[in-house]
């Protein structure tokens, strides 16, 4: 789950400093990716609650998307990796993300990696585990880190059901968050997949120095996002999605993604 959620939940906390300086009240905190995304979530893309499974040694995909905001917020994300061969097969991401957030532009990075310990064909549901941790692009500084574990049921060819479970730390709030995520995906009709889920994250909600400002209770609000992908070919998706609250504000979301394998 970065959702990824990374970079832009850290630019936006970086921006929140800001606003307080001035007074404002803060409109946006993004999660960092568990959530969001930010990074190749679900069956790739932009979604947030991520399967167990991975590419082969060799394989590699970029990952691309852009998600627009009804307050005229933007995130825009490239995300390439590759799986190579450490004993096991493991997914190694790098991640660049920009964001503008009430007029204010921003970059963040993440690197993560994920595997698979029990793959889903033969076993009653398959299990994995991810994890990573996200830079400021622009200061240098850490700003957190997370990982989960995602589980996969495959109850019929067609239909399975992704659950994730994990942690993440906000190196600028200095606070634990636990995460959680529910999806499913549905090839309803060939080549087009229904993707949807809800997820979250549990708290305590950061300080305003403002006392007349109270928290945004938003950051630890459940969120949901749906969306169809279309597969023209093995190696192309297009995903278009619809997500309130994906980011951590009352906003409406609606993403873009591109996926390319080689």
């Amino acid at each position: 789950m970065p959702q990824s959620l990374g970079g832009a939940a850290n630019a936006a906390k970086k921006m929140l400093t800001k606003f307080r300086s001035r007074n404002w009240t803060p409109l946006v905190l993004v999660l960092p990716l568990l959530l969001l995304p930010a990074k190749a979530y679900a069956a790739g893309g932009a979604f947030a609650v991520d399967d167990v499974e991975i590419g082969k040694p060799g394989d590699c995909e970029v990952d691309s998307w852009v998600s627009a905001a009804s307050n005229h917020n933007i995130i825009a994300v490239a995300t390439p990796f590759c799986v190579v061969k450490a004993g096991i097969p493991v997914e190694l991401h790098g991640q660049l993300q920009r964001t503008r957030t009430d007029g204010v532009w921003d970059t963040g990075g993440t690197m993560f990696a994920k595997t698979n310990l029990i793959p889903v064909e033969g076993h009653p549901f398959g299990l994995g585990i991810e994890g990573g941790s996200s830079w400021d692009l622009i200061t240098g500084g850490n700003t957190g880190g997370y990982f989960f574990v995602p589980v996969t049921f495959q109850l019929r060819e067609n239909f399975r059901v992704n659950l994730n479970g994990g942690w993440n730390y906000d190196n600028v709030a200095k606070i634990n968050y636990a995460t959680w995520g529910a999806g499913f995906e549905w090839g309803f009709a060939n080549p087009f997949k229904l993707i949807g889920e809800v997820y979250g994250q549990l708290g305590r909600l950061p300080a305003v120095d403002d006392g007349s400002v109270p928290p945004d209770r938003s950051i630890v609000e459940p969120r949901a996002q749906i969306g169809v992908r279309f597969t023209p070919q093995d190696k192309i998706d297009i995903d278009v999605i619809y997500g309130n609250n994906i980011t951590g504000e009352n906003a409406h979301w609606l993403t873009l993604g591109v996926n390319w394998q080689f």
